[in-house]
């Protein structure tokens, strides 16, 4: 029962009992029980109005508790004029204003930590608190290369994506940096913060390329360059001193150093290789910056298929050309783009033992360039180890092959990957 429903019977039964009260006492003096009945109609009248003085404030408190239950923070009252009312009416008014300012502050905490999601250069996944993907900032979505339809309410685990089956093994609290794609190098740190008294996690995701590709340059740059110097400064006098002697006739005409003559050309042929040798990792170092000008993409990849026809059926390798018939242009150095695709190329053919398939496949729409051969594949040792400076899986490689096409690609911003996507294809990919 209400507190007013009760005010009202407690009033009602008192003066009910007043009044019968007052005619047994004075039935015989009408003018006494007069006098007790306009007492008791004053006694309804002051508790009438005493019912509407308490009633009408606590109705108007009703309404802004629902605008509370509402979260419209913006109802409040004038004073009445009544002390206890208006003391009652104050501490709501201020709590309204506390709550507003909260809210206010929250809404543009909340906004600005959304834009700051939203903007950073590092990806950020967030999770809910059944561990599927609630927002991931387009940073995410662009490293991870997928859609945010594709990305929200999905489990990390149950998903394709190799960065984020590697995200998913992480504990709250653990980092790791590894390759991604062989070409992309990423730190994945995996946090947890309180919200409602649960715990959610979210990840952080920041590529490290572009540092780790500098300092790697540096590095090998001065032990090649260190290297050129000395073997430079040894072959130069060793070759003149040698050749000197060969042009010595008197030390040959008696037939008898023939083999030592024979000897000493070896030893000019293999410092003449050394010398190249060193000169196409001094070449990685002097790679200079790309003279980009707008070339069409389907003639350069004539251009290297051509070139690589003759190695490619010697090995029994066919190469398929898949090319739009209108011209895609890009911007471009036309001599480094054609020395990328030799490279690809001549690894591909390598990794075939003959009887093989190379496909060029462009899409002007996706402004994308696959190469895919039908070779062994790539085991994920080596695809961890992929691009890394002197680095080959070839018994006599001298790993700055695919060092160097990362080189050009980055140098141009053109996107890249190598990987074996299903058994005897692997794809190098290319994004303009």
């Amino acid at each position: 029962m209400k507190l007013r429903t009760k005010y009202i019977l407690f009033v009602f039964i008192l003066h009910l009992t007043t009044l019968v009260l007052t005619y047994f006492i004075f039935e015989e003096n009408k003018i006494l029980f007069l006098a007790a009945e306009v007492f008791v109609l004053i006694s309804i009248l002051i508790s009438w109005n005493l019912y509407l003085q308490l009633i009408q404030p606590l109705k108007s408190l009703m309404a802004g508790l629902d605008a509370i239950k509402d979260r419209d923070f913006n109802i409040k009252f004038s004073p009445t004029g009544k002390y206890e009312v208006d003391q009652l009416i104050g501490v709501y008014n201020q709590m309204i204003d506390q709550l507003r300012t909260e809210r206010t502050l929250q809404e543009q905490q909340h906004f600005f930590l959304e834009k700051l999601i939203y903007t950073s250069p590092t990806a950020i996944i967030i999770l809910d608190y059944d561990g599927l993907v609630q927002q991931a900032n387009p940073k995410a979505l662009q490293i991870l290369e997928l859609d945010e339809r594709a990305l929200i309410g999905c489990p990390l685990k149950n998903t394709d994506n190799e960065l984020l089956a590697n995200i998913a093994m992480l504990q709250s609290g653990e980092n790791k940096v590894l390759k991604h794609k062989g070409a992309g190098t990423f730190k994945i740190q995996k946090s947890h913060f309180v919200d409602r008294g649960f715990p959610r996690q979210f990840i952080l995701i920041e590529e490290l390329t572009a540092e780790i590709l500098a300092a790697e340059k540096n590095a090998y740059g001065k032990v090649i360059r260190m290297m050129a110097h000395e073997v430079n400064n040894t072959i130069g006098p060793v070759n003149s001193i040698i050749q000197s002697t060969l042009q010595t006739e008197n030390l040959w005409n008696n037939g008898e150093n023939e083999l030592l003559k024979e000897a000493m050309q070896v030893a000019v042929d293999r410092n003449h290789n050394l010398n190249l040798f060193i000169r196409s990792f001094a070449d990685l170092v002097k790679l200079p910056a790309p003279n980009k000008k707008q070339l069409e993409l389907q003639a350069v990849i004539w251009s290297v298929a051509t070139l690589m026809e003759i190695r490619s059926k010697k090995n029994h390798i066919e190469l398929v050309l898949e090319l739009p018939e209108t011209p895609f242009y890009i911007l471009a150095d036309e001599q480094q783009l054609e020395q990328v695709f030799i490279n690809i190329t001549k690894n591909a053919i390598e990794a075939m033992n003959g009887d093989g398939v190379i496909t060029y496949n462009l899409s002007a729409s996706e402004r994308q360039l696959t190469i895919t051969d039908t070779g062994c594949g790539i085991s994920a040792k080596q695809a961890e180890l992929l691009f890394t400076p002197f680095y080959s899986t070839k018994k006599d490689g001298q790993g700055i092959g695919l060092t160097l096409v990362r080189e050009i690609l980055t140098n141009h911003g053109f996107a890249f990957s190598l990987k074996t996507v299903a058994e005897r294809e692997t794809q190098f990919m290319v994004k303009f």
